[in-house]
């Protein structure tokens, strides 16, 4: 709570062992406030939550130990070296046998070729990396990621991906963002959340088998919105700008050849035709108003 303000409306999911999960939502649904209850930041005001069978208000320490985060903001000790931050955390965490996991890390996040240099010297993309090694180096069962690839160019956005998907092989993967392509390119799964509530909650090749196709075409002229909904197959009409329509058809058919058919009884021209499945974008902007 929040005031008066519930930021979170009973909200209820559950993730299994390795699974990667995103977890999407416009600005102010409840994500962050989410996360920092999971990481113990936060406690809730009422309900309960639990990582690995471990309350988070009563066993929040067993919580801390199970869990690795990292943060948006990636809090960092810039004047440090690499090795020389993580041998440090490591000590923090009170690491049994710290050089050997220290090492092992640095491979995995693929570290090796920057340790030569300070942590305020590297990218941003190498400086994710670092605050992914940092969230590893405990060999947690729960790894948090809130908005990892914010601000990365397109060569670091591939190459996070690509290890937050190894490390996801042997670590469940709770990620929030809301950058549907990160969503798609990384997760096994997808928790959609507006204003404190869950509004879907699926696996993601679920959601990409949906038969849903929207056409958007361009008439020569302005057609009542009631008459395409005579089109068979439709299920909803929008009219765009200008003479421009999108089309909704609940079904795998493609049906350009009907659109066609309609222009051709209509006497209309088709000045632009485009066909496309429903896509996560899509949906959450239905699902989020957004």
């Amino acid at each position: 709570m929040y005031g008066a303000q519930k930021a979170l409306d009973e909200v209820s999911f559950s993730i299994k062992e390795n699974e990667i999960v995103g977890f999407l939502g416009p600005n102010g649904a409840g994500k962050s406030t989410m996360m920092r209850i999971l990481t113990t930041y936060l406690n809730p005001t009422s309900g309960t939550a639990s990582v690995n069978g471990n309350d988070v208000k009563d066993n929040a320490r067993e919580v801390q130990k199970s869990i690795g985060y990292l943060p948006e903001n990636n809090p960092l000790y810039p004047e440090m070296y690499i090795r020389e931050y993580l041998e440090f955390s490591a000590q923090v965490y009170g690491i049994k046998n710290a050089p050997n996991r220290v090492e092992s890390v640095i491979e995995e996040t693929g570290l090796t070729s920057h340790l030569g240099k300070k942590i305020q010297e590297l990218s941003k993309g190498y400086k994710q990396r670092v605050g992914l090694a940092n969230a590893l180096l405990h060999e947690p069962k729960v790894l948090i990621l809130d908005e990892p690839t914010t601000g990365l160019d397109p060569n670091q956005l591939v190459e996070i991906r690509q290890l937050i998907k190894k490390v996801g092989e042997h670590t469940t993967i709770l990620l929030s963002t809301h950058i549907m392509q990160e969503v798609e390119a990384m997760c096994d799964r997808v928790i959609i959340i507006n204003k404190g509530q869950i509004v879907a909650d699926d696996y993601l090749k679920n959601l990409k088998s949906d038969a849903t196709q929207v056409i958007e075409v361009e008439f020569d002229y302005r057609v009542e919105v009631e008459l395409l909904k005579e089109i068979s197959k439709v299920r909803g009409v929008k009219q765009l700008a200008g003479f421009s329509y999108e089309l909704h058809f609940e079904t795998s058919e493609d049906m350009r050849s009907a659109v066609f058919d309609f222009a051709h009884d209509n006497e209309l021209k088709i000045l632009s035709l485009n066909k496309k499945n429903k896509n996560l974008e899509t949906m959450f902007q239905e699902l989020t108003g957004e």
